[in-house]
C-alpha cells in the first residue's frame, strides 16, 4: 500500500469517526407503531423528553398506525439506519412473522433497550353483568364461541395471547371470544364502553382514564403481584387461586446495521433515561411494570421471545409460517 493510499484511507476514517462523533446533528424521529393516548404512546412520550436532554437535539413522537401494529414496524426496519429514525418496538414485534402479516422478524432490528413490561388485565365495562373473575370465566365457558367479544389489539398480539392462555388455564376453548381488531387500547376501551366489545385485556394503566372516569372496571390483573398504583384489582391468584401472569413488553429499537458508535450513544442515552428516578416514577404512579435489558441482553430477550410466541401462536392455530 502506498503513502498516499495510506493517507487517504486515514483520512477517511478520520472523516467517519467526525461524522459519528457529531451525532445527532438534527432532530431525531421516534416511531410508535400504536395510536396516541395509550400506554405505548405514553411510555414513548416520557422516553422521547429524556432522550433530548441526553442528546442535545428535538426527538419527535410519531404515531404510525394500522396493521395492528404492522405499519410502524415495518416503518422501523425500512428506515435508514443513521440513527435519526428509531422506534418504541413492542412485543408484536415477535409475533408478525409467525401470523404472516409482515415478512420480517426481529432480526431486522438493532436491539438498543428494554425499558417496560406490562401486565395485561382483565378489563369490562362497568355496566357488565359480571362482578368478578370468576363469574366471568364460566359464563364465557357455557356460552359458544364468538359470543364474547374483546378488543384493544389485534389478533396474535401480546394481549391476546397473554388472554388466551388464562382461558387455556381454566381449559376452555382460547378461542372463545373473538378478536374486533383496533389500533391500541384508546380505540379499544371506546369499542368497551360503547357495547360494541365485553372485554378488553389492556394493561391497567391503559385503562386508567376510563376506569376514573367511571366507564371500566377491572376484573384481575395478569400478573403474581399486585400493581402498586391499582391497588383494589386482584391477581389472578387471588381472583381464582391459581397463579397466572401475560402481558406486554416495549423496548427502544432501531434499524438494521446501525453504525456502533450511534447505537453505543443511543444505548448510554437510553439506559441514563429508563434508570432515572424521574422515569421509574412516571412508570410506577401510573402503574405501568418496569423492567430494563440494554443492548445484547435486549437482543437475548427478543430471541426468547421470538421462539416463545411462535409456540404458543401454533398451539392456538395462530402460526402459519414454520
Amino acid at each position: 500500500m502506498t503513502f498516499k493510499t495510506l493517507m487517504l484511507a486515514a483520512a477517511m476514517t478520520a472523516t467517519s469517526l467526525a461524522a459519528s462523533a457529531a451525532w445527532p446533528e438534527r432532530p431525531v424521529t421516534l416511531i410508535v407503531p400504536w395510536a396516541a393516548g395509550g400506554g405505548t404512546d405514553a411510555v414513548a412520550r416520557i422516553l422521547a423528553a429524556g432522550l433530548e436532554k441526553e442528546l442535545g437535539k428535538p426527538v419527535n413522537v410519531v404515531n404510525r398506525t394500522g396493521g395492528g401494529g404492522v405499519v410502524g414496524h415495518t416503518e422501523i426496519v425500512n428506515a435508514k439506519p443513521d440513527g435519526y429514525t428509531i422506534g418504541l418496538a413492542t412485543a408484536e414485534v415477535t409475533t408478525f412473522y409467525w401470523s404472516n402479516t409482515a415478512p420480517f422478524t426481529y432480526e431486522k432490528l438493532t436491539p438498543l433497550a428494554l425499558v417496560n413490561f406490562d401486565s395485561a388485565a382483565f378489563n369490562v365495562a362497568s355496566n357488565s353483568p359480571w362482578a368478578n373473575l370468576r363469574a366471568a370465566l364460566d359464563d364465557i365457558r357455557k356460552q359458544p364461541v364468538g359470543h364474547f367479544k374483546m378488543s384493544g389489539m389485534a389478533a396474535g398480539a401480546a394481549y391476546h395471547l397473554a388472554f388466551a392462555g388464562l382461558l387455556q388455564l381454566e381449559g376452555i376453548d382460547p378461542k372463545s371470544v373473538v378478536v374486533v381488531p383496533s389500533q391500541g387500547a384508546a380505540p379499544g376501551f371506546q369499542e368497551l364502553a360503547s357495547g360494541g366489545v365485553q372485554i378488553v385485556p389492556s394493561s391497567l394503566p391503559e385503562g386508567k382514564p376510563m376506569i376514573d372516569a367511571g366507564r371500566v372496571k377491572s376484573l384481575a390483573v395478569l400478573s403474581k403481584e399486585k400493581i402498586s398504583a391499582f391497588p383494589s384489582v386482584p391477581t389472578v391468584k387471588d381472583a381464582i387461586g391459581k397463579d397466572y401472569e401475560g402481558g406486554t413488553w416495549r423496548g427502544l429499537a432501531a434499524p438494521a446495521n446501525l453504525p456502533a458508535e450511534v447505537t453505543a450513544r443511543l444505548v448510554e442515552a437510553t439506559d441514563k433515561v429508563a434508570n432515572s428516578d424521574s422515569y421509574k416514577s412516571f412508570l410506577a404512579e401510573r402503574g405501568f411494570g418496569y423492567a430494563f435489558a440494554k443492548g445484547p441482553a435486549f437482543g437475548s430477550f427478543l430471541a426468547e421471545q421470538h421462539k416463545r410466541n411462535g409456540e404458543i401462536m401454533g398451539a392456538l392455530g395462530l402460526r402459519l409460517r414454520q
